[in-house]
């Protein structure tokens, strides 16, 4: 629409709000780009302030589309189903025509929503969330409800792909480290209460809150663990291959 400046405002402002939303498996998040386009559009063409455009229509759309993305991931594994079964049947033009069309509810998850507000208007979007927040609230509850199966689900599929019985002792590890860190962090939090020191001084420094252990020093307690690991098994292959080359008749120095 001609107005780039905008256009990264709104769109670095949304994605610094999912930035630290860490999703795992099937799970489902906000969804900043179509917040992010929606608001662009109202702003430029009506003249909105950005800083609105943000509070009024990007995030409530964002946050709307969390249950179309729920959706649109059920809808897609109807054609996976059948992609299956066409596997067994040696069917490859089943496969890809099912591959094709599952896309179709997964686009019209995200196409059909923004055109809906663009066509009706940001009032419109901002009363259907306040309808659905209010009077419908099963519905936003089963859908937060099947949101919330995602991950589990996620998780084991991962666990089924990954060695989880030969580094079993690595995952108990990490369980570990997790659980006892959180209780250090609510230990701070409760000293943190207590005297509203550390908390005021942490937040002045860096915006740091004692609410339980980031996902970044997570990886990097796992990062660290794999490189010992690897590293280990680095070192065990040079000395296999160093006992190999003795014993293959080859004269050492110590022999001379």
């Amino acid at each position: 629409m001609g107005d780039l400046k905008t256009g990264l405002f709104i769109g670095g402002s949304l994605q610094l709000v999912v930035l630290g939303v860490g999703t795992f498996g099937g799970a489902s998040r906000i969804d900043a780009t179509s917040g992010a386009v929606l608001a662009t559009a109202f702003s430029v063409a009506t003249g909105m302030k950005s800083e609105l455009a943000i509070s009024a229509i990007a995030v409530p759309v964002a946050a709307l589309l969390v249950y179309t993305d729920v959706l649109g991931r059920f809808s897609t594994t109807y054609f996976a189903h059948r992609i299956d079964a066409a596997v067994e049947k040696f069917d490859y033009k089943g496969i890809e025509r099912n591959y094709l069309l599952g896309a179709i509810p997964w686009g019209l998850s995200r196409a059909l929503p923004v055109f809906l507000a663009l066509w009706l208007g940001g009032d419109a979007v901002k009363a259907f969330s306040d309808w659905l927040a209010n009077n419908a609230q099963w519905i936003a509850d089963g859908l937060i409800l099947a949101g919330k199966m995602l991950p589990g689900v996620g998780f084991a599929i991962l666990l089924r792909y990954l060695p989880v019985k030969k580094n079993l002792h690595y995952l108990g590890l990490g369980f570990a480290i997790t659980a006892m860190l959180k209780v250090v962090f609510d230990y701070i939090s409760t000293l943190a209460a207590a005297s509203g020191a550390v908390k005021q001084i942490a937040t002045a420094l860096g915006g740091a809150k004692f609410e339980g252990l980031p996902m970044i020093g997570i990886a990097i307690i796992g990062f660290a663990l794999a490189t010992i690991n690897y590293k280990n098994a680095t070192n065990k292959q040079v000395v296999t291959v160093a006992a190999e080359q003795s014993e293959s008749g080859e004269i050492d120095d110590d022999e001379l």
